[in-house]
């Protein structure tokens, strides 16, 4: 779980306005930082498979956002893959 200075602190790097918390680009964001965290939780637990399954849906949320981003402003998608480093 993320702590709550550091959801608001990658909230307020990926806003599209003052009082944006839903947008794509935010929601892609909060799961990166999620990801990224339960990466590392698994190098030391490694037979913790209930979260590897959630780390599989979260990814595949992520997934879908990316998708929908894609289809619907690929030039915010490539703005929030680049920031992220995400892909290619």
């Amino acid at each position: 779980m993320l702590a709550r200075e550091r959801k608001q602190d990658v909230i307020t790097r990926y806003r599209t306005h003052d009082n944006d918390t839903g947008s794509p680009e935010v929601q892609i964001a909060v799961l990166s930082e999620r990801i990224g965290e339960l990466t590392e939780h698994f190098k030391t637990h490694k037979k913790d498979h209930a979260s590897r399954r959630g780390l599989l849906m979260m990814v595949s949320k992520r997934r879908r956002l990316l998708d929908y981003l894609k289809g619907y402003d690929s030039e915010r998608y490539k703005d929030v893959i680049q920031k992220l480093g995400i892909r290619k």
